[in-house]
């Protein structure tokens, strides 16, 4: 069988049917959300079982620089954030639309009604009865400076635009498959925009993180195979420009069967199947005491009749709880629906490895935002240290448990799953039971990829990543990304029908055995994507 990483060097003869099968269709109801961006699919694994992951082998190493977090500079020299934009509205299928329009359309949501007139949502659509602007009936900070962007146009001159973006790191997710093999994981493309690389007020960071659908659902995760190769292949090929070109095409045209990631579908619109989303970090502020805060929102597609139109629509941040819902000084009619699920999900909140604690929240508990810094997402402040009705009831829980932690070790595990908690709040925090949350560097204060530090790696300059991310985020994942190619424990239980198919210079040396069955000729040439 060819490598797909060969595969996805190919000509582009199939760039037009590639483009012909992927218009978006319209979206009748509410598209389907992931409750964990973060924490769902094959890298809960060890948590649904006693099953682990064994420890890596010799025979699949990953290289995590190029297979998982690709930041070099001449390979992201071949990703522009015009292009992106411009593929999205060119798959909606909608006559006129263009990325430019879809980019400002965005941004004039985070301003006040009417806006620019654009049609599109704004940051005051939902009002408490004194008109404090509110999102899923928690507050919301409107408008916001970024709000500015609707009025630019990031494409001109992008090498030196101030309002340009800049491509910073390309991330497989492929830990976030669903378990069930629907989907085969995220992967991202983070775009900075310019003026943050010297203005700290300045500063606005844009992940494009799309669920890639198995086009083989009935295989399970062994449909994703071919898409967790590509990406280990990475590992091997040693020239960046093969590299950049391999990876342009999955995500722009998609490979052999497996669309392109960057697809309307991917990133919010989709219904039938799990679908993505794109998150921002901004700081675009005009004082010091600005907040940083990170949202969420979804791509779709609607339609009246035979009107329609695309948005990127606000969206609740997942994992997210409003800091509201933790006071003991505001009210909130949810507070206790939230406390009763809080309470009900301490032991898995208890348990004693950092990346594997989980916390399943309800989409009505989601915030609009979460803020990096301030105290609206500081949730052990909203709680205080005295005592409440929340706090009685967690601490009742522990103890049916016997758990050694305390309420507050439990509030600060919530928090590290929030945005704002894995980005800032929550960095060094004493979780109870032996762990801390990792550290990072004030060069990474609010980000993991930043666009304001560089190091020189073997292919030339690169994007920095956090001390977290390589030291902490990195590692499982690469074990589990060897660990599934090997098809070591847990992943050994499903052998690939597709093997008898493989080459011998793809899966070894093999010598036919007598008697053994030879393979079905039409059937492997069908295989062969």
């Amino acid at each position: 069988m060819r490598s797909f990483l060969v595969l996805a060097l190919a000509g582009a003869t199939a760039l037009t049917a590639c483009r012909a099968s992927v218009e978006s269709p319209p979206v009748p109801t509410e598209p389907q959300v992931s409750r964990h961006p973060e924490r769902r699919g094959i890298s809960l694994l060890a948590v649904s079982g006693p099953r682990t992951l064994a420890e890596p082998g010799e025979d699949i190493v990953v290289e995590p620089r190029r297979s998982l977090a690709v930041t070099d500079e001449v390979i992201l020299a071949r990703f522009r954030f015009e292009e992106v934009m411009n593929r999205l509205a060119e798959q909606s299928g909608i006559p006129g639309l263009t990325g430019l329009r879809l980019y400002q359309e965005w941004w004039d949501s985070q301003r006040k009604a009417p806006g620019l007139g654009l049609g599109g949502p704004h940051c005051d659509d939902e009002q408490l009865p004194d008109g404090k602007p509110i999102f899923n009936s928690y507050p919301y900070s409107c408008p916001r400076e970024e709000w500015k962007q609707a009025l630019e146009n990031p494409f001109l001159e992008p090498a030196t635009n101030p309002a340009a973006y800049v491509p910073i790191g390309l991330f497989n997710r492929f830990d976030l498959a669903a378990q069930d093999g629907s989907d085969c994981g995220e992967y991202r493309i983070v775009f900075a925009r310019r003026s943050g690389m010297t203005e700290a007020r300045q500063r606005n960071l844009i992940a494009f993180e799309g669920v890639l659908p198995n086009p083989k659902p009935k295989k399970g995760l062994e449909g994703c195979r071919k898409v967790a190769r590509f990406w280990a292949e990475l590992s091997q090929e040693p020239d960046p420009a093969a590299r950049a070109e391999a990876l342009h095409r999955f995500y722009f045209e998609g490979v052999g069967k497996f669309p392109p990631v960057i697809h309307p579908d991917h990133l919010g619109n989709a219904t039938e199947q799990a679908t993505g989303q794109v998150r921002t970090n901004q700081f675009i502020q005009s004082s010091v005491q600005g907040t940083w805060t990170l949202r969420e929102f979804r791509l779709r597609k609607r339609c009246t009749g035979d009107s329609c139109v695309m948005r990127f629509e606000p969206d609740t941040v997942k994992t997210n709880p409003a800091g509201v819902l933790f006071s003991t000084k505001q009210e909130h009619p949810l507070k206790e629906a939230f406390s009763e699920s809080l309470v009900s999900q301490v032991e898995t909140l208890a348990g004693n490895e950092l990346l594997r604690y989980r916390l399943d929240v309800d989409d009505r508990f989601n915030s609009g935002q979460s803020h990096a810094n301030g105290t609206e997402n500081l949730y052990a402040h909203q709680m205080g240290k005295g005592d409440s009705p929340l706090r009685r009831k967690l601490q009742k829980r522990l103890e049916e448990l016997g758990s050694p932690l305390t309420v507050d070790n439990i509030v600060a595990r919530v928090q590290t799953l929030s945005c704002a908690g894995c980005h800032q709040l929550s960095t060094k925090a004493d979780l109870g039971g032996g762990l801390t949350w990792p550290s990072k560097t004030t060069l990474f204060t609010f980000v993991h990829v930043s666009e304001r530090t560089t190091d020189v790696g073997p292919d030339g300059p690169r994007f920095g990543l956090s001390e977290a991310l390589v030291g902490t985020f990195l590692p499982p994942r690469q074990q589990l990304l060897e660990a599934f190619l090997a098809r070591r424990p847990p992943f050994d239980k499903h052998p690939d029908p597709d093997d008898e198919c493989k080459e011998p210079e793809v899966r070894g040396a093999r010598a036919d055995k007598p008697g053994k069955d030879k393979p079905d000729k039409d059937r492997c040439e069908d295989e062969v994507d």
